[in-house]
Protein backbone atom coordinates (compact mmCIF):
# COMPACT_ATOMS: atom_id res chain seq x y z
CA UNK A 1 0.00 0.00 0.00
CA UNK A 2 1.46 3.54 -1.07
CA UNK A 3 2.04 5.99 1.55
CA UNK A 4 -0.66 8.13 0.55
CA UNK A 5 -3.25 5.46 0.58
CA UNK A 6 -2.04 4.60 3.69
CA UNK A 7 -2.45 8.26 4.93
CA UNK A 8 -5.95 8.49 3.72
CA UNK A 9 -6.64 4.71 5.70
CA UNK A 10 -5.52 6.42 8.99
CA UNK A 11 -7.75 9.55 8.77
CA UNK A 12 -10.69 7.81 7.80
CA UNK A 13 -10.48 5.34 10.68
CA UNK A 14 -10.29 8.50 12.86
CA UNK A 15 -12.94 10.27 11.54
CA UNK A 16 -15.64 11.31 14.29
CA UNK A 17 -18.52 8.51 14.57
CA UNK A 18 -20.34 11.37 14.21
CA UNK A 19 -19.03 12.46 10.71
CA UNK A 20 -19.33 9.00 9.39
CA UNK A 21 -23.20 8.73 10.30
CA UNK A 22 -24.74 11.42 8.88
CA UNK A 23 -28.28 10.73 8.01
CA UNK A 24 -28.33 11.11 3.81
CA UNK A 25 -31.50 13.30 2.78
CA UNK A 26 -34.12 11.16 1.46
CA UNK A 27 -36.12 11.79 -1.56
CA UNK A 28 -40.17 13.03 -0.91
CA UNK A 29 -41.07 10.07 -3.06
CA UNK A 30 -39.34 8.08 -0.38
CA UNK A 31 -40.47 9.74 2.81
CA UNK A 32 -42.90 8.37 5.19
CA UNK A 33 -46.92 8.47 3.97
CA UNK A 34 -49.25 9.03 6.23
CA UNK A 35 -52.78 7.43 4.78
CA UNK A 36 -55.25 10.25 4.21
CA UNK A 37 -58.82 10.61 4.60
CA UNK A 38 -59.56 10.94 1.42
CA UNK A 39 -63.34 10.59 1.97
CA UNK A 40 -65.88 10.55 4.42
CA UNK A 41 -68.34 7.71 3.37
CA UNK A 42 -66.76 4.32 4.25
CA UNK A 43 -67.20 2.47 1.19
CA UNK A 44 -64.80 1.07 -1.25
CA UNK A 45 -64.82 2.27 -4.84
CA UNK A 46 -64.75 -1.48 -6.30
CA UNK A 47 -68.44 -3.15 -5.72
CA UNK A 48 -68.85 -0.95 -2.47
CA UNK A 49 -67.26 -3.33 0.04
CA UNK A 50 -67.45 -1.99 4.00
CA UNK A 51 -64.12 -0.37 5.01
CA UNK A 52 -63.50 -2.69 8.44
CA UNK A 53 -64.22 -0.86 11.77
CA UNK A 54 -66.32 2.10 9.47
CA UNK A 55 -69.56 2.59 9.61
CA UNK A 56 -70.97 3.28 6.01
CA UNK A 57 -72.83 6.31 5.03
CA UNK A 58 -73.38 6.54 1.49
CA UNK A 59 -71.31 5.00 -1.46
CA UNK A 60 -68.38 5.19 -3.96
CA UNK A 61 -66.08 6.52 -1.27
CA UNK A 62 -63.42 5.29 1.53
CA UNK A 63 -62.53 6.58 4.53
CA UNK A 64 -59.20 4.63 6.53
CA UNK A 65 -59.61 3.06 9.61
CA UNK A 66 -57.40 3.51 12.56
CA UNK A 67 -55.44 0.19 12.22
CA UNK A 68 -54.49 1.13 8.78
CA UNK A 69 -53.10 4.59 9.77
CA UNK A 70 -50.82 2.71 12.61
CA UNK A 71 -49.36 0.21 9.56
CA UNK A 72 -48.48 3.30 7.99
CA UNK A 73 -46.47 4.58 10.59
CA UNK A 74 -42.80 3.98 10.28
CA UNK A 75 -41.09 6.28 12.15
CA UNK A 76 -41.59 6.54 16.52
CA UNK A 77 -44.92 9.04 16.94
CA UNK A 78 -42.53 10.34 19.93
CA UNK A 79 -40.50 11.57 17.07
CA UNK A 80 -43.78 13.88 15.62
CA UNK A 81 -43.00 16.69 17.84
CA UNK A 82 -39.31 16.43 19.12
CA UNK A 83 -37.60 17.44 15.91
CA UNK A 84 -37.88 20.67 13.08
CA UNK A 85 -36.46 18.34 10.10
CA UNK A 86 -38.67 18.25 7.63
CA UNK A 87 -41.65 15.84 7.35
CA UNK A 88 -41.57 15.06 3.94
CA UNK A 89 -38.08 15.47 3.00
CA UNK A 90 -35.70 14.17 5.60
CA UNK A 91 -37.15 11.29 6.80
CA UNK A 92 -36.04 7.68 5.75
CA UNK A 93 -37.81 4.32 5.82
CA UNK A 94 -36.37 1.82 8.34
CA UNK A 95 -34.00 4.86 9.98
CA UNK A 96 -34.73 4.86 13.97
CA UNK A 97 -34.10 8.53 15.33
CA UNK A 98 -33.93 9.26 18.81
CA UNK A 99 -36.29 11.45 20.46
CA UNK A 100 -34.02 14.42 21.61
CA UNK A 101 -30.97 14.11 19.24
CA UNK A 102 -30.23 13.87 15.71
CA UNK A 103 -28.67 10.21 15.91
CA UNK A 104 -28.20 7.17 13.88
CA UNK A 105 -28.67 3.25 15.47
CA UNK A 106 -26.32 1.66 14.23
CA UNK A 107 -23.60 -1.55 15.97
CA UNK A 108 -25.96 -2.15 18.85
CA UNK A 109 -26.14 1.49 19.97
CA UNK A 110 -26.84 4.85 19.45
CA UNK A 111 -24.47 7.09 18.15
CA UNK A 112 -24.66 11.28 18.05
CA UNK A 113 -24.57 12.07 14.73
CA UNK A 114 -24.25 15.53 12.96
CA UNK A 115 -27.51 17.46 12.57
CA UNK A 116 -28.31 18.11 8.58
CA UNK A 117 -29.37 21.55 7.81
CA UNK A 118 -32.53 22.14 9.75
CA UNK A 119 -36.05 23.14 7.97
CA UNK A 120 -38.13 26.15 9.26
CA UNK A 121 -39.32 25.11 12.55
CA UNK A 122 -42.55 23.76 12.11
CA UNK A 123 -42.22 21.44 15.67
CA UNK A 124 -41.58 22.14 19.45
CA UNK A 125 -38.40 20.98 20.89
CA UNK A 126 -38.00 20.10 24.41
CA UNK A 127 -35.03 21.00 26.39
CA UNK A 128 -35.33 18.33 29.17
CA UNK A 129 -33.55 14.78 28.82
CA UNK A 130 -35.97 11.84 28.46
CA UNK A 131 -33.46 8.68 28.84
CA UNK A 132 -29.95 8.58 29.31
CA UNK A 133 -28.01 8.69 25.95
CA UNK A 134 -30.35 11.25 24.95
CA UNK A 135 -29.73 14.30 24.40
CA UNK A 136 -31.66 17.80 23.67
CA UNK A 137 -30.55 19.80 20.46
CA UNK A 138 -30.01 22.79 22.54
CA UNK A 139 -27.84 20.60 24.38
CA UNK A 140 -25.23 20.41 21.44
CA UNK A 141 -25.03 23.87 20.40
CA UNK A 142 -22.21 26.01 21.13
CA UNK A 143 -22.01 27.80 24.83
CA UNK A 144 -18.35 29.14 23.50
CA UNK A 145 -18.43 32.66 25.58
CA UNK A 146 -16.75 34.21 22.50
CA UNK A 147 -20.40 34.02 21.19
CA UNK A 148 -21.94 35.85 23.90
CA UNK A 149 -23.91 38.79 23.46
CA UNK A 150 -22.50 42.01 25.71
CA UNK A 151 -26.12 43.33 25.98
CA UNK A 152 -27.64 40.58 27.21
CA UNK A 153 -26.64 39.20 31.37
CA UNK A 154 -25.82 35.56 31.56
CA UNK A 155 -26.27 34.09 34.69
CA UNK A 156 -25.59 30.63 35.25
CA UNK A 157 -26.97 29.82 38.62
CA UNK A 158 -31.10 28.85 38.92
CA UNK A 159 -31.89 30.30 41.99
CA UNK A 160 -29.60 33.70 40.78
CA UNK A 161 -32.07 33.67 37.35
CA UNK A 162 -35.25 33.35 39.37
CA UNK A 163 -34.44 36.71 41.99
CA UNK A 164 -33.38 38.22 38.78
CA UNK A 165 -36.87 37.93 37.19
CA UNK A 166 -38.57 38.70 40.46
CA UNK A 167 -36.55 41.84 41.02
CA UNK A 168 -37.14 42.61 37.61
CA UNK A 169 -40.70 42.32 37.74
CA UNK A 170 -40.83 43.70 40.62
CA UNK A 171 -39.52 47.09 39.59
CA UNK A 172 -41.11 47.39 35.75
CA UNK A 173 -44.90 45.82 36.91
CA UNK A 174 -44.70 47.73 40.88
CA UNK A 175 -46.16 44.53 42.25
CA UNK A 176 -45.56 44.68 46.54
CA UNK A 177 -44.20 42.45 48.96
CA UNK A 178 -47.83 41.90 50.93
CA UNK A 179 -50.85 40.67 48.79
CA UNK A 180 -54.42 41.13 50.89
CA UNK A 181 -56.48 38.25 49.30
CA UNK A 182 -59.69 39.21 50.66
CA UNK A 183 -59.36 42.55 49.11
CA UNK A 184 -58.96 41.33 46.01
CA UNK A 185 -61.26 38.62 45.49
CA UNK A 186 -63.40 39.48 42.51
CA UNK A 187 -65.64 36.12 43.19
CA UNK A 188 -67.31 37.17 46.70
CA UNK A 189 -67.75 40.28 45.66
CA UNK A 190 -69.03 40.44 41.75
CA UNK A 191 -69.46 37.42 40.25
CA UNK A 192 -71.56 35.14 43.00
CA UNK A 193 -73.77 38.06 43.88
CA UNK A 194 -76.99 35.69 42.88
CA UNK A 195 -75.35 33.06 44.76
CA UNK A 196 -75.99 32.63 48.73
CA UNK A 197 -72.54 31.96 50.83
CA UNK A 198 -72.65 28.64 52.57
CA UNK A 199 -70.11 26.95 55.00
CA UNK A 200 -69.20 24.30 52.70
CA UNK A 201 -67.65 25.71 49.97
CA UNK A 202 -63.83 25.54 49.59
CA UNK A 203 -61.98 28.22 48.16
CA UNK A 204 -60.18 27.60 45.23
CA UNK A 205 -59.02 30.70 44.43
CA UNK A 206 -56.64 31.36 47.41
CA UNK A 207 -53.26 30.45 45.79
CA UNK A 208 -51.98 33.75 45.48
CA UNK A 209 -48.57 32.54 44.50
CA UNK A 210 -49.03 31.06 41.28
CA UNK A 211 -49.26 33.39 38.31
CA UNK A 212 -50.53 30.66 36.28
CA UNK A 213 -53.75 30.19 38.24
CA UNK A 214 -54.65 34.13 38.09
CA UNK A 215 -56.34 33.72 41.83
CA UNK A 216 -57.29 37.66 41.74
CA UNK A 217 -59.04 37.86 38.20
CA UNK A 218 -60.02 33.88 37.89
CA UNK A 219 -63.71 34.97 38.30
CA UNK A 220 -63.85 37.57 36.74
CA UNK A 221 -61.84 35.32 33.55
CA UNK A 222 -64.54 33.45 33.48
CA UNK A 223 -68.01 35.42 33.55
CA UNK A 224 -66.33 37.15 30.26
CA UNK A 225 -66.33 33.19 28.84
CA UNK A 226 -69.78 32.67 30.37
CA UNK A 227 -70.70 36.06 28.67
CA UNK A 228 -69.56 35.41 24.96
CA UNK A 229 -69.86 31.81 24.57
CA UNK A 230 -73.20 32.03 22.60
CA UNK A 231 -71.75 34.96 20.54
CA UNK A 232 -69.19 32.68 18.91
CA UNK A 233 -71.45 29.33 19.05
CA UNK A 234 -72.37 27.09 15.87
CA UNK A 235 -75.73 26.82 14.43
CA UNK A 236 -77.47 24.02 16.08
CA UNK A 237 -79.18 22.66 12.82
CA UNK A 238 -76.87 23.70 10.16
CA UNK A 239 -77.04 20.17 8.85
CA UNK A 240 -80.69 20.16 8.08
CA UNK A 241 -81.00 23.91 7.05
CA UNK A 242 -78.04 24.38 5.47
CA UNK A 243 -75.79 21.17 4.35
CA UNK A 244 -77.13 19.26 1.20
CA UNK A 245 -74.04 16.89 0.56
CA UNK A 246 -73.07 15.99 3.98
CA UNK A 247 -74.80 14.34 6.90
CA UNK A 248 -73.79 14.25 10.84
CA UNK A 249 -71.58 10.76 10.49
CA UNK A 250 -69.75 12.03 7.79
CA UNK A 251 -68.64 15.16 10.02
CA UNK A 252 -68.12 13.02 13.06
CA UNK A 253 -65.42 10.79 10.59
CA UNK A 254 -64.14 13.58 9.88
CA UNK A 255 -63.59 15.01 13.35
CA UNK A 256 -62.57 11.41 14.27
CA UNK A 257 -59.44 11.57 11.71
CA UNK A 258 -58.38 14.87 12.94
CA UNK A 259 -58.22 13.42 16.73
CA UNK A 260 -55.86 11.21 15.42
CA UNK A 261 -53.92 14.00 13.10
CA UNK A 262 -54.21 16.04 16.80
CA UNK A 263 -52.01 13.15 18.59
CA UNK A 264 -49.51 12.69 16.21
CA UNK A 265 -48.63 16.09 15.74
CA UNK A 266 -48.64 16.21 19.38
CA UNK A 267 -51.30 19.47 19.09
CA UNK A 268 -52.09 20.85 22.12
CA UNK A 269 -55.58 20.01 23.00
CA UNK A 270 -57.09 23.10 22.39
CA UNK A 271 -56.13 23.52 19.09
CA UNK A 272 -58.14 20.29 18.26
CA UNK A 273 -61.43 22.35 20.37
CA UNK A 274 -60.63 25.33 18.12
CA UNK A 275 -60.68 23.73 15.10
CA UNK A 276 -64.00 21.30 15.54
CA UNK A 277 -65.34 25.23 16.81
CA UNK A 278 -64.09 26.84 12.98
CA UNK A 279 -65.79 23.52 11.14
CA UNK A 280 -69.08 24.05 12.85
CA UNK A 281 -69.24 28.24 12.44
CA UNK A 282 -68.20 27.84 9.25
CA UNK A 283 -71.28 24.75 8.39
CA UNK A 284 -73.62 26.97 9.65
CA UNK A 285 -73.51 29.19 6.72
CA UNK A 286 -71.39 28.07 3.89
CA UNK A 287 -72.35 25.12 1.65
CA UNK A 288 -70.19 22.58 1.16
CA UNK A 289 -69.93 19.73 -1.35
CA UNK A 290 -68.36 16.04 0.50
CA UNK A 291 -65.21 16.20 -1.83
CA UNK A 292 -63.84 19.70 -0.13
CA UNK A 293 -65.06 18.57 3.72
CA UNK A 294 -61.74 17.75 4.86
CA UNK A 295 -59.98 20.48 2.85
CA UNK A 296 -62.26 22.71 5.49
CA UNK A 297 -60.80 20.28 8.62
CA UNK A 298 -57.09 20.68 7.20
CA UNK A 299 -57.44 24.77 6.76
CA UNK A 300 -59.72 25.25 9.89
CA UNK A 301 -56.65 22.90 12.07
CA UNK A 302 -53.82 25.05 10.56
CA UNK A 303 -55.71 28.21 11.32
CA UNK A 304 -56.12 26.98 15.14
CA UNK A 305 -52.77 25.79 15.01
CA UNK A 306 -51.58 29.43 14.26
CA UNK A 307 -53.28 30.70 17.35
CA UNK A 308 -52.71 27.76 19.95
CA UNK A 309 -49.28 26.28 18.76
CA UNK A 310 -45.72 27.64 19.73
CA UNK A 311 -44.60 26.32 16.54
CA UNK A 312 -47.67 25.39 13.85
CA UNK A 313 -47.27 22.97 11.18
CA UNK A 314 -46.52 24.25 7.74
CA UNK A 315 -49.02 24.39 5.17
CA UNK A 316 -46.94 21.82 3.26
CA UNK A 317 -47.48 19.52 5.89
CA UNK A 318 -51.29 19.99 6.20
CA UNK A 319 -50.93 18.85 2.36
CA UNK A 320 -48.81 16.07 2.94
CA UNK A 321 -50.86 14.15 5.91
CA UNK A 322 -54.06 14.32 3.11
CA UNK A 323 -51.58 12.49 0.79
CA UNK A 324 -51.25 15.74 -1.35
CA UNK A 325 -55.28 15.51 -1.93
CA UNK A 326 -55.33 19.20 -1.83
CA UNK A 327 -52.34 21.23 -3.50
CA UNK A 328 -50.79 24.36 -1.31
CA UNK A 329 -52.98 27.07 -2.67
CA UNK A 330 -56.45 24.95 -2.12
CA UNK A 331 -55.16 24.98 1.32
CA UNK A 332 -54.24 28.50 1.48
CA UNK A 333 -57.84 29.60 -0.17
CA UNK A 334 -59.88 27.74 2.00
CA UNK A 335 -57.93 29.35 4.86
CA UNK A 336 -58.69 32.91 3.62
CA UNK A 337 -62.38 31.79 3.03
CA UNK A 338 -62.97 30.60 6.53
CA UNK A 339 -60.60 33.76 8.07
CA UNK A 340 -62.91 35.63 5.84
CA UNK A 341 -66.32 34.54 6.99
CA UNK A 342 -65.06 33.94 10.82
CA UNK A 343 -63.92 37.93 9.89
CA UNK A 344 -61.01 37.19 11.73
CA UNK A 345 -62.50 36.54 15.10
CA UNK A 346 -60.56 33.15 15.87
CA UNK A 347 -61.25 33.70 19.62
CA UNK A 348 -63.73 31.65 20.70
CA UNK A 349 -64.66 29.49 24.54
CA UNK A 350 -64.78 26.20 23.99
CA UNK A 351 -65.35 23.45 26.13
CA UNK A 352 -61.73 23.02 27.18
CA UNK A 353 -61.35 26.41 28.16
CA UNK A 354 -63.96 25.88 30.70
CA UNK A 355 -63.01 22.25 31.73
CA UNK A 356 -59.61 23.28 32.84
CA UNK A 357 -61.50 25.62 35.63
CA UNK A 358 -63.98 23.18 36.38
CA UNK A 359 -61.24 20.25 36.92
CA UNK A 360 -59.20 22.55 38.97
CA UNK A 361 -62.98 23.41 41.05
CA UNK A 362 -63.09 19.17 40.96
CA UNK A 363 -60.08 19.41 42.68
CA UNK A 364 -60.59 21.27 45.71
CA UNK A 365 -62.47 18.61 47.75
CA UNK A 366 -59.43 16.22 46.66
CA UNK A 367 -61.66 13.36 47.26
CA UNK A 368 -60.63 11.97 43.81
CA UNK A 369 -57.26 11.47 42.12
CA UNK A 370 -56.62 14.55 40.29
CA UNK A 371 -54.94 13.33 37.38
CA UNK A 372 -57.55 10.58 37.28
CA UNK A 373 -60.43 13.08 37.13
CA UNK A 374 -58.55 15.27 34.99
CA UNK A 375 -58.01 12.45 32.35
CA UNK A 376 -61.51 11.25 32.30
CA UNK A 377 -63.05 14.38 32.14
CA UNK A 378 -60.61 15.25 29.01
CA UNK A 379 -61.77 11.88 27.13
CA UNK A 380 -65.66 12.64 27.82
CA UNK A 381 -65.28 15.95 26.50
CA UNK A 382 -63.57 14.58 23.39
CA UNK A 383 -66.01 11.94 23.10
CA UNK A 384 -68.78 15.10 22.66
CA UNK A 385 -66.76 16.30 20.51
CA UNK A 386 -67.87 13.80 17.66
CA UNK A 387 -71.72 14.47 18.23
CA UNK A 388 -73.16 16.84 16.14
CA UNK A 389 -75.94 16.60 18.65
CA UNK A 390 -73.94 18.04 21.30
CA UNK A 391 -74.27 21.39 19.44
CA UNK A 392 -77.41 21.82 21.31
CA UNK A 393 -75.72 22.25 24.75
CA UNK A 394 -73.18 25.61 25.41
CA UNK A 395 -69.45 24.84 26.25
CA UNK A 396 -70.25 25.65 29.72
CA UNK A 397 -72.49 23.07 30.34
CA UNK A 398 -70.78 20.27 28.46
CA UNK A 399 -67.82 20.65 30.85
CA UNK A 400 -69.61 20.85 33.82
CA UNK A 401 -71.90 17.99 32.72
CA UNK A 402 -68.61 16.35 32.39
CA UNK A 403 -67.23 16.91 35.73
CA UNK A 404 -70.64 15.44 37.19
CA UNK A 405 -69.88 12.11 35.03
CA UNK A 406 -66.26 11.80 35.40
CA UNK A 407 -66.57 12.16 39.52
CA UNK A 408 -69.99 9.72 39.21
CA UNK A 409 -67.64 7.29 37.77
CA UNK A 410 -65.06 7.24 40.14
CA UNK A 411 -67.01 7.45 43.00
CA UNK A 412 -70.53 5.79 42.31
CA UNK A 413 -71.56 5.67 45.53
CA UNK A 414 -70.95 9.36 46.54
CA UNK A 415 -72.99 12.27 45.33
CA UNK A 416 -71.27 14.01 42.18
CA UNK A 417 -72.18 17.43 42.47
CA UNK A 418 -71.24 19.79 45.61
CA UNK A 419 -71.74 23.16 46.53
CA UNK A 420 -67.96 24.44 45.93
CA UNK A 421 -68.59 22.64 41.86
CA UNK A 422 -72.38 24.61 42.05
CA UNK A 423 -70.83 28.06 43.63
CA UNK A 424 -67.71 28.33 40.78
CA UNK A 425 -70.03 26.67 37.84
CA UNK A 426 -73.33 28.58 38.40
CA UNK A 427 -74.69 25.13 37.25
CA UNK A 428 -77.54 23.35 39.92
CA UNK A 429 -77.69 19.51 39.43
CA UNK A 430 -81.18 20.00 37.69
CA UNK A 431 -79.84 21.86 35.07
CA UNK A 432 -77.25 19.19 34.26
CA UNK A 433 -79.72 16.16 33.78
CA UNK A 434 -80.29 16.39 30.25
CA UNK A 435 -76.50 16.78 29.03
CA UNK A 436 -74.98 14.31 31.68
CA UNK A 437 -77.73 11.77 30.29
CA UNK A 438 -76.31 12.63 26.66
CA UNK A 439 -72.48 11.79 27.35
CA UNK A 440 -72.99 9.09 29.82
CA UNK A 441 -75.10 7.35 26.63
CA UNK A 442 -71.69 7.92 24.59
CA UNK A 443 -69.32 6.65 27.17
CA UNK A 444 -71.34 3.29 27.69
CA UNK A 445 -71.40 3.20 23.62
CA UNK A 446 -67.92 4.24 23.10
CA UNK A 447 -66.50 0.07 23.49
CA UNK A 448 -68.85 -0.59 20.03
CA UNK A 449 -68.45 2.83 18.01
CA UNK A 450 -66.82 2.49 14.76
CA UNK A 451 -64.91 6.10 15.22
CA UNK A 452 -62.41 4.53 17.95
CA UNK A 453 -59.38 7.75 17.67
CA UNK A 454 -60.75 9.15 20.81
CA UNK A 455 -61.11 5.91 22.63
CA UNK A 456 -57.66 4.40 21.31
CA UNK A 457 -55.95 7.75 22.74
CA UNK A 458 -57.31 7.56 25.92
CA UNK A 459 -56.48 3.95 26.17
CA UNK A 460 -52.94 4.91 26.35
CA UNK A 461 -50.75 4.53 30.23
CA UNK A 462 -50.12 8.47 29.72
CA UNK A 463 -53.76 9.07 30.44
CA UNK A 464 -54.27 6.89 32.62
CA UNK A 465 -56.41 4.13 30.48
CA UNK A 466 -59.55 6.05 31.56
CA UNK A 467 -61.38 4.75 28.24
CA UNK A 468 -61.28 1.35 29.89
CA UNK A 469 -63.68 2.10 32.74
CA UNK A 470 -66.42 0.84 33.29
CA UNK A 471 -69.84 3.52 34.00
CA UNK A 472 -72.95 2.82 35.90
CA UNK A 473 -75.84 1.47 33.39
CA UNK A 474 -78.17 4.16 35.38
CA UNK A 475 -77.66 7.57 37.15
CA UNK A 476 -79.92 7.70 40.60
CA UNK A 477 -82.30 10.43 40.20
CA UNK A 478 -81.55 11.72 43.65
CA UNK A 479 -77.82 13.14 42.00
CA UNK A 480 -79.75 15.40 40.15
CA UNK A 481 -81.75 17.16 42.69
CA UNK A 482 -80.79 20.64 44.13
CA UNK A 483 -78.64 20.99 46.71
CA UNK A 484 -80.40 22.87 50.12
CA UNK A 485 -78.69 25.54 51.20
Amino acid sequence: MSTQNRRSSISLTKRPASLSKVPPTVPPEHAKKRVALSNVTNLRSNGGSRVPGRTSVSSGYQAPSASSIAKAKKVPSTFARTTSLSVSSTRKPNTRLSVKNTCVQGNDRLTRGVAPVLAPCSMDMSPSRTYEGSVSLDETMSTCDSLKSPDIEYLDNVDTIVASIERKSSDNLHISDRIDATAGSICKRDILVEMEKTDNVIDVDNNHNDPQLCATIACDIYKHLRAIENKKRPSMNFMETVQKDINPSMRAILVDWLVEVAEEYRLVPDTLYLTVNYIDRYLSGNLMNRQRLQLLGIACMMVAAKYEEICAPQVEEFCYITDNTYVKKEVLDMESSVLSYLKFEVTAPTVKCFLRRFVHVAQGSNEVPSLQLECLANYVAELSLLEYSMLCYSPSLVAASTIFLSRLILLPTKRPWNATLSHYTLYKPSQLRECVGALHRLFCNSPTTTLPAVRDKYSQHKYKFVATKSCPPLIPVEFFQDLSN
